[in-house]
């Protein structure tokens, strides 16, 4: 028979590790990489043991008692230091459909979640196993799909304006401390507020899973033609004569010479690169894992060399021949990795 501590951990540590294990095998096209996910975890684990250190720190700077500071004062600091790692994905290209968002979104309040519980685990080992539920299937489940939203909002809202930067994030902020908040109001009914977590954040992550499928599967059939018309268009020596060609032209008064040969190259370079990473998707959807070979790491190598020379300025120009960059940048370098 199971000890009660073992019990205990298993309630406390299964049911969000269990949840975020099927949203990672639903993703037919496995768009996030197993080793992403522990490193993101990891940064919640990180960001979890920042928040007690900043919380601690905090506690008694302020004239109220602790169930009042963890309805209004923790859920900004915890939300805050989770969302941190959601900009850094994104900006960093590692985000770019709504699938790997809700992932790697409950990834990061994942880890958090497992080390505060193991934290509660350590300090209150003999708390009633309705504590362990709670915490297992409330508590947990809440920080995973808290940070979830911050990163499938925070998308939403960079696709449309990239300029936005860590702006991009606080409306997905917002609505994660007051779902954090409207989570800690309720510590004196826990069953209610688990009861309420499993009805809400489940449902609305499996929804935004299937979202994100069917607008991944458009993006696909879209992005090969476009990816194949560009190519053909640069290689075929016509490109002088199409719009693609008149708007590089219109390039020159901005940039030197060198400069917009270095802005074709990235699109020829792009365009290759995001052809292969859809037909990599397909191979996945299909249950086949291709590898790389060294012709296509090199030409991943290049592409960043040539972003560093463009520049941000060089870059910016850029966008409007590549209206999907983002997405596609998003498997360029998850195929890179």
């Amino acid at each position: 028979m199971l000890s009660t501590p073992l019990i205990a951990a298993l309630l406390c540590l299964l049911p969000v590790l269990c949840f975020l294990t099927t949203l990672f095998w639903l993703d037919s096209y496995k768009l996030v990489q197993p080793g992403l996910v522990i490193v993101v975890l990891g940064s919640g684990i990180a960001a979890a043991a920042l928040a007690f250190v900043v919380n601690k720190a905090l506690l008694g700077r302020f004239p109220i008692d602790l169930a009042a500071y963890t309805r209004y004062v923790s859920p900004f600091i915890e939300e805050a230091l989770k969302a941190f790692v959601i900009v850094v994905l994104i900006r960093r290209h590692r985000i770019g459909f709504l699938v790997d968002a809700a992932i790697l979104g409950f990834a990061v309040g994942c880890g958090f979640a497992l080390i505060e519980n193991l934290y509660v685990l350590w300090h209150a080992p003999d708390a009633g196993l309705a504590t362990w539920v709670v915490r297992g299937f409330g508590t947990a489940i809440m920080h995973g799909g808290a940070t979830a939203i911050v990163a499938v909002i925070g998308l939403a809202v960079t696709e449309r304006d990239e300029r936005r930067g860590l702006l991009a994030a606080l409306p997905g902020f917002a609505v994660a401390v007051l779902l954090h908040s409207a989570f800690n109001h309720l510590a004196e009914a826990p069953k209610a507020a688990t009861v309420a977590v499993l009805v809400v954040v489940p449902p609305m992550l499996l929804f935004a899973l299937h979202r994100g499928e069917r607008s991944l599967g458009d993006w696909l059939g879209r992005g090969f033609d476009a990816d194949a018309q560009m190519l053909t268009l640069i290689h075929s020596g016509e490109l002088s004569g199409s719009p693609v060609g008149h708007y590089l032209k219109s390039l020159r008064s901005h940039f030197h010479g060198p400069a917009v040969a270095d802005l074709l190259c990235y699109l020829s370079l792009f365009s290759e690169l995001a052809l292969r990473a859809k037909g990599v998707l397909m191979m996945r959807e299909n249950g086949f894992e291709p590898t790389l070979d060294d012709e296509t790491r090199a030409k991943f190598a290049e592409m960043r060399y040539l972003e560093t020379s463009i520049g941000r300025t060089g870059m910016l120009a850029l966008q409007p021949l590549l209206p999907m960059r983002r997405k596609a940048l998003s498997q360029i370098w998850t195929l890179a990795d």
